[in-house]
């Protein structure tokens, strides 16, 4: 099959060479030479603008752009008026899904079909394949199918779930969750889950490595909580070991702790990290959608909070704080 890939980043370069590996001919742009240049070097072939892009590719054309959400529009300005009707324009970034329902009701009236694909991976995915998650008109999804089919991972990639009636495009990792914008709305859902899971790791690894609290003297005076069975934590855990136990037989093992355990086997003061965590948007927008379903959300909510944090947005509210407690009580600052 002919489709064309705008965008060769961490995701965009390696989808394309999978779908290269899996027989398509995949046409490619991006700003950055070195990046087409390698796509080139295993089949890709190139284009020097998005016209040309359009240009080159057979007709009905599918065009997928793999870009951050912020040029999402500028990029679709671009590509659309060399498009025509019939034609698929495919966003597998991060967008909002209300972005989605406004962009493919703008071009509906060209015949052009928009597709939303959340896909997660990462920089992975060349081997273990995209999982995706997909809203559109059913007709677009089910022409482009063999592209979807050659990014997921494959139903050999996990064992049947017990009680399940086998079949459907979900056990092989790519899934039509429903019209415009369902797609990036279930893909948003997962990213403000993985949010949660994150931080629950994070946490717990963090008391593992205080457990030896007890073992340092602390300060005695009226600034510092006293440790009042400093006994009961002396314990010098070892985390990459703790984090490769885990990895067998525990009820909290994944993909996500196996990542954990490769970075403390690598670096195990994690030395190598600022501790400075970004958000991309997924997580605010599951966290505005709870809003307005009126469902809590109370991890998801915590663990995005605790992203602001790790930059230094919670900086000026700590300073009012230690600003009250010096106004009643004079109580003075303490500096590490």
């Amino acid at each position: 099959m002919n489709i064309g890939m705008i965008g060769l980043g961490r995701m965009g370069e390696n989808m394309t060479l999978r779908l290269i590996r899996a027989g398509h001919s995949v046409w490619v742009f991006d700003r950055s030479a070195e990046a087409v240049a390698r796509c080139v070097a295993h089949g890709a072939k190139p284009a020097d603008s998005s016209a040309a892009l359009c240009a080159a590719l057979p007709t009905p054309r599918a065009v997928w752009m793999m870009v951050p959400a912020a040029v999402v529009d500028g990029v679709i300005a671009d590509v659309s008026v060399h498009l025509a009707a019939g034609d698929v324009l495919i966003d597998g970034g991060n967008s909002c899904y209300v972005d989605d329902i406004r962009r493919a009701a703008a071009l509906a009236p060209k015949g052009i079909h928009y597709l939303d694909v959340g896909t997660s991976g990462g920089v992975w995915g060349l081997e273990r394949g995209y999982c995706q998650m997909i809203g559109g008109a059913t007709e677009a999804v089910q022409r482009l199918d063999p592209i979807f089919a050659a990014l997921a991972p494959g139903k050999a990639t996990a064992p049947p779930t017990p009680g399940r009636a086998a079949g459907g495009t979900a056990e092989q990792g790519y899934l039509h969750c429903g019209p415009a914008g369902a797609g990036h709305f279930v893909k948003m859902v997962h990213n403000g889950i993985e949010y949660g899971l994150m931080a629950a790791y994070a946490e717990g690894l963090s008391i593992l490595a205080h457990a030896n609290a007890g073992l340092t003297k602390r300060t005695a005076d009226a600034e510092t909580t006293p440790l009042r069975n400093p006994e009961h934590y002396a314990y010098q855990l070892d985390l990459a070991q703790i984090t490769e136990v885990w990895r067998r037989g525990s009820v909290v093992s994944s993909w996500l702790l196996d990542l954990t355990a490769q970075a403390f086997a690598a670096d195990p003061k994690l030395e190598s990290f600022s501790g400075r965590v970004s958000d991309s948007g997924e997580g605010r927008w599951t966290a505005l959608a709870a809003i307005d379903e009126g469902v809590p959300a109370h991890v998801l909510a915590a663990a995005l909070f605790e992203r602001f944090s790790s930059r230094g947005e919670a900086l000026f509210a700590d300073k009012v704080c230690s600003a009250m407690r010096f106004g009643f009580g004079g109580h003075l600052e303490k500096h590490s």
